[in-house]
């Protein structure tokens, strides 16, 4: 771990520094934060939403953070869930299985005004948009946010070489999906 970051958590747990500290904290990571939750859900305010309960929840439980991860691999772990949560309870709400919301948020995608891609990326949403759950996160993880497997492995609770497996397995389906016309 970084001093700058030492640094960061001490201020973060301590009372009389929190707030300004967060504010610090916001600012370093929520544009990272932001991306990483709108891989995996798609919608611009679903996204905020999530991203402003990301941030309630780190603001309520760093004094727990333990410092046995990277400050930003605990913060991704929590948007993960986050993420995930709310997507279990869209596709219940919608009575729909996640195969069935997923393709339903990439047909959102394609009329949402924040989604500024062209039709290679709307491609690139779609092939993911099939890969099994595990998959999807450790693509995202890997190929958007570019987190090391090690990093990967803290945030979903996998080890190094099934993560490394899923990611293979993600690029193969990806290419066979964007090679179909």
């Amino acid at each position: 771990m970084k001093l700058e970051e030492k640094l960061l958590i001490k201020r973060l747990q301590d009372p009389n520094t929190l707030k300004n500290s967060f504010g610090e904290l916001v600012t370093l990571y929520k544009q990272r934060l932001y991306w990483h939750i709108r891989n995996m859900v798609k919608d611009h305010q679903d996204t905020d939403d999530i991203l402003q309960n990301t941030f309630i929840k780190i603001f309520k439980n760093i004094q727990n953070f333990k410092g046995d991860s990277q400050l930003y691999s605990w913060m991704y772990r929590i948007a993960t869930n986050e993420s995930l949560t709310f997507l279990n309870n869209k596709a219940k709400r919608l009575h729909i299985n996640s195969e069935e919301l997923q393709n339903k948020l990439i047909e959102n995608l394609e009329s949402d005004a924040y989604f500024d891609g062209d039709q290679i990326q709307l491609k690139l949403q779609k092939a993911i948009a099939i890969l099994p759950e595990k998959q999807q996160l450790v693509f995202n993880m890997k190929y958007f946010q570019e987190l090391k497997y090690r990093e990967i492995s803290y945030i979903l609770g996998t080890s190094e070489g099934a993560l490394k497996a899923s990611y293979h397995i993600a690029v193969k389906k990806i290419e066979e999906y964007l090679k179909m016309d």
